[in-house]
């Protein structure tokens, strides 16, 4: 009741002239920059710091919120019309959507993406109101062998959903994880894969590989095949989704945000892995799984609802325990502290105004998203109307500013082109590319807390399944490995059965 009670004032904070203009700027900032490649909502955060030196700190936290859902939004915009995903959290849009827009239904998939944000949001949001002391106390229980059982999973479970096989599932993965290996190692120090290079000590920023692999890749594909057939504009279709869509879309809309909310709110989460086991969910429930790769729009909707979901997550552990689940939140968390502000269990009692404030206008900046980029979806899908020579010179050009914005290196764009070099040789031996991101995102993680756990349980495996949480989480993977093997079994038996039923009659007949 008192958490009710707080909201009901954070509404009549968030509902202020200034502060609905502080959202609605948020969120429009936060679009324009997630449609364009390699700049995401933690870069706007961080390039929109300065200037929010002359605001109070509610209606600075207020427009940051905005930009991190609008930013979401803005990079699945680019994944389904371009397949160039604006952040991270965007891949999973690209898979779907994409075929949907080269089908001509890039409107209806925008929208459903568009509908799964607000219904993650609005979900995540109101768990963030009811659940947010609780779900914090879980997150500090969960140590270094449950997070390297959470992405096991999400690396077995990405690789056996995705491509014509397995082995190619794997073989991306295996790319993905050499790439993040570049750098310094975190625990020794030492080099490793920088051939001598100051520059690749850092690692290969994961913008750069997503926005390599993804819109390198694709337009040097469709640039190899323009010259066989002429690239024709992509219808657009027509901008509402219809009962059927609806039919397939509203189960996903909500078990997306069951998924994300909890990932959102683990440190170390955020909204990779999340969006990934949605989509495999969605695959595994879906009554059209023979659709999914020519464009499911259930891969659409449960993902995006999830990536959602898990922003509102993320605000759980930063604002009660003071600990940064994403990039965004850790730029969000520097911007708590050059106000002086310092976020954990008492944030609420010092700074009611300010939390319950900036809670309040999630919903309000969930609806305004809603409101703004509903009529906009068939606006965003002209861009399929572009003949695709001019479109994906576009996309080079800005793949080129966004990878150049993340360290204003030269360099960057010659890694840029080596991956999207490696992105059209995937696409030519039909390797799927998530899985490569996958293992540029979670690799160095799940090394770090693979070594964290071995140095825990003093070199002993045992120490990887020594909680009922990691436990769970490897029955789960090994049920996922041979449920293939499992089914063919299933299969075979049946067949038996039918040819000794078959053998039977004609023996009796």
């Amino acid at each position: 009741m008192d958490s009710l009670n707080s909201l009901i004032d954070g509404f009549g904070t968030a509902l202020t002239p200034m502060n609905l203009l502080w959202a609605a700027i948020g969120v429009l900032l936060g679009t324009a920059i997630g449609v364009l490649p390699g700049i995401g909502p933690a870069m706007a955060v961080a390039l929109l710091l300065p200037v929010t030196y002359g605001l109070d700190p509610t209606g600075a936290f207020i427009m940051f919120a905005g930009i991190y859902y609008g930013a979401m939004f803005g990079g699945s915009t680019t994944s389904i019309l371009l397949n160039t995903p604006g952040e991270s959290a965007a891949v999973v849009a690209a898979i779907e959507g994409n075929p949907m827009a080269k089908a001509g239904r890039g409107a209806q998939a925008l929208a459903a993406a568009a509908i799964g944000h607000f219904a993650g949001g609005m979900i995540g949001t109101i768990l963030l109101v009811v659940l947010a002391p609780t779900v914090a106390s879980l997150a500090i229980g969960i140590g270094a062998p449950d997070y390297f059982a959470i992405m096991v999973l999400a690396f077995i479970a990405v690789t056996s959903v995705l491509g014509a096989s397995r082995i190619r599932g794997l073989a991306s993965l295996l790319i993905g994880l050499t790439i993040g290996l570049v750098g310094l190692d975190q625990m020794t120090g030492q080099q490793r894969l920088t051939f001598g290079s100051l520059h690749l000590a850092d690692g290969v920023d994961v913008v750069i590989v997503a926005v390599g692999l993804f819109a390198i890749g694709e337009a040097l594909w469709v640039a190899a095949h323009l010259r066989r057939s002429t690239g024709k504009p992509i219808p657009v279709g027509r901008p509402w989704l219809g009962r059927a869509d609806l039919k397939r879309t509203w189960k996903p809309w909500l078990r997306g945000p069951v998924i994300g909310f909890p990932f959102g709110a683990i440190p170390a989460g955020g909204a990779e892995i999340p969006t990934f086991l949605s989509y495999v969910t969605e695959k595994r429930l879906s009554k059209h799984r023979d659709q999914f790769g020519k464009g499911a729009i259930e891969g659409v909707a449960g993902p995006e609802a999830a990536a959602s979901a898990s922003a509102a997550g993320t605000l759980v552990s930063m604002l009660t325990l003071g600990l940064p689940t994403t990039a965004v939140a850790a730029v969000m968390l520097a911007a708590f502290q050059q106000y002086g502000i310092q976020p954990g269990p008492l944030l609420f009692e010092r700074e009611p105004e300010l939390v319950w404030g900036l809670i309040a206008s999630l919903f309000v900046g969930m609806v305004l998203l809603l409101a703004l980029n509903l009529p906009l979806a068939p606006v965003w899908a002209k861009l399929l109307r572009i003949p695709r020579p001019y479109l994906y010179a576009g996309i080079l050009f800005f793949a080129a500013v966004g990878a150049y914005a993340v360290g204003g290196e030269s360099l960057d764009l010659v890694i840029l082109l080596v991956i999207g070099l490696i992105g059209f040789g995937m696409r030519r031996y039909g390797l799927p590319v998530l899985p490569a991101v996958i293992g540029v995102i979670l690799g160095p993680a799940a090394e770090q807390q693979l070594r964290r756990a071995l140095q825990i349980s003093d070199g002993s495996v045992t120490g990887l399944v020594n909680t009922p949480f990691s436990v769970t989480v490897y029955a789960i993977v090994v049920l996922i490995v041979a449920w293939p093997l499992i089914g063919r079994l299933i299969a075979r038996r049946r067949d038996g059965r039918n040819t000794a039923e078959e053998s039977r009659s004609v023996s009796g007949g």
